[in-house]
């Protein structure tokens, strides 16, 4: 079927008439303004517009605005309105009455690549400081739990070692054994080549306990307790609950930050010590029909090969990533804008900044224990 004409143009020597013709709808705008941008105004503006609205279905506010700026563009400033119906014609008259009130929107301004890194930067500046800040205020407030050990909520500290703690012993697990074995095949296929079957050991026992199973669950931890702080404290703030607390002369510090800080920072280890254990148990069960290396064999090559202080530096790890993960999830929490929306894109960002912060301290620490020569 052809499109409808909504517009017939008669000219002639003296004068453009236009008639109005169907339903100026908001839903047919589109359709509406470029059959208005396709009319030639170059003689009938100088001369004069007639608009004609006696074959008009009906007109609503918004495509009576694009009529009047198509006029208004074409140089008809006071057209001849003839044939209108009553009621269309006060929608056109009271769009009329307010378009020259309105002030017109300014052209948007094209974004310069500098501006736009300035930009960000500042914004990667103000979060910096935010946490910064945070992180003060979170001393603050241990310093006087210290003084007053009696204001530690000793019942929701274990609610969070339990959340972040044991319901998170299954998806480490499972993670850091699949881990384990995947390290295992690939280094598996390369040390058969030279019939150094033995020195897999060597590698996954070093690389797990020391590099993979700390940043492996740290990311874990990060993307589900890390997020699990920011929803809850952001549905808390959303529903005033933590204006209640302060209300009741409480420190929403005391009672929501630095439970969930000090259970994060006290499961984290025993966390990355399972992770530990499961990627060495991963990396045994692969290298037995793959590279024949029975249990007692892997486990005799792991004691000469695993030296302590490698296990002690992934450990000392953990709970730094802890501190970090829930000084962001908690922080992001406690300043999310009340609304759904904000909750949901803050629970996000803190995903991100936790996975690039442990993945930056991570860095940070190779390159310090390499200068140590740890």
């Amino acid at each position: 079927m052809d499109a409808p004409r909504w517009i017939t143009v008669d000219r002639d020597p003296a004068a453009v008439r236009l008639r109005l013709q169907g339903a100026w709808r908001l839903r047919d705008l589109a359709a509406i303004d470029a059959e208005l941008r396709r009319i030639a105004w170059a003689s009938g503006g100088a001369l004069g517009v007639t608009v004609d609205g006696s074959a008009l279905a009906e007109i609503d506010s918004a495509a009576a605005l694009a009529l009047l700026r198509a006029l208004r563009r074409g140089g008809a400033a006071a057209p001849t309105w003839t044939g209108f119906a009553p009621a269309h014609r006060r929608v056109v008259e009271q769009v009329e009455s307010h378009v020259d009130a309105a002030a017109p929107l300014p052209p948007p301004r094209p974004r310069r690549v500098l501006e736009h890194v300035g930009r960000q930067t500042l914004a990667l500046a103000t979060l910096l400081h935010g946490h910064l800040a945070f992180f003060g205020a979170t001393v603050l407030a241990f310093g006087e739990l210290l003084r007053q050990p009696r204001r530690l909520r000793s019942r929701e500290l274990t609610v969070q070692l339990e959340h972040t703690g044991l319901d998170a012993l299954p998806v480490v697990a499972l993670v850091t054994a699949l881990i384990g074995v995947v390290i295992a095949y690939l280094l598996g296929l390369q040390a058969e080549k030279y019939g150094a079957n033995v020195f897999v050991v060597d590698g996954v026992a070093i690389g797990a306990t020391r590099e993979f199973a700390p940043i492996i669950v740290a990311v874990i931890v990060a993307g589900r307790s890390g997020a699990a702080f920011t929803a809850q404290l952001g549905a808390m703030r959303l529903t005033e609950e933590t204006d209640a607390i302060r209300t009741l002369g409480l420190s929403p510090m005391q009672v929501l930050v630095l439970p969930r800080v000090l259970a994060l920072m006290l499961v984290l280890p025993l966390l990355v010590f399972v992770g530990d254990v499961m990627a060495l148990v991963g990396a045994m069960a692969v290298a037995g029909p793959m590279l024949d290396l029975t249990p007692p064999v892997f486990l005799a090559r792991l004691r000469e090969a695993l030296e302590v202080r490698h296990v002690l530096v992934g450990l000392a790890k953990a709970p730094v990533f802890a501190l970090v993960i829930a000084l962001i999830g908690t922080r992001m929490g406690m300043t999310v804008a009340r609304d759904t929306r904000a909750v949901g894109a803050a629970t996000t960002s803190t995903v991100v900044q936790g996975i690039v912060a442990v993945i930056l301290l991570d860095a940070a620490f190779a390159v310090l224990l390499q200068s140590l020569g740890w």
